[in-house]
């Protein structure tokens, strides 16, 4: 059993959760129940999943959770386009967190990819 909060895209994923949830404060009240929980729970997936799929018993069971984790940063991407398209983020901030999610996105496949050779 590996540790998950040695990998870096869990510390990543973790990362930008957090990151989520400061953003997210500043969205308006009547988005609380819509588009900030739904942030905030696909964020929070990302490495839920990472850290669930270290745990079970070998490479194929990982690799399915960190498919899982990969539909939650899809969602999460989606999530930033709308608060963008919709001037709850600003064009920098938006920017980043893309860049981010984008970013945890191709480690996922790269790790996916290396379990799959491996199995």
């Amino acid at each position: 059993m590996q540790d998950f909060r040695q990998l870096k895209v869990w510390q990543k994923s973790h990362q930008l959760a957090l990151a989520v949830y400061r953003t997210t404060r500043a969205f308006p009240k009547e988005e609380m129940f819509g588009l900030t929980s739904q942030m905030r729970r696909a964020a929070q997936s990302i490495s839920a999943n990472i850290a669930e799929g270290c745990c079970r018993n070998g490479d194929v069971e990982f690799a399915r959770f960190l498919h899982i984790a990969m539909g939650s940063a899809s969602e999460l991407e989606c999530h930033f386009l709308l608060a963008r398209d919709l001037n709850l983020l600003a064009p920098p901030v938006a920017v980043e967190m893309l860049d981010a999610v984008g970013e945890i996105k191709r480690m996922l496949a790269s790790f996916i990819k290396r379990l799959k050779a491996a199995g």
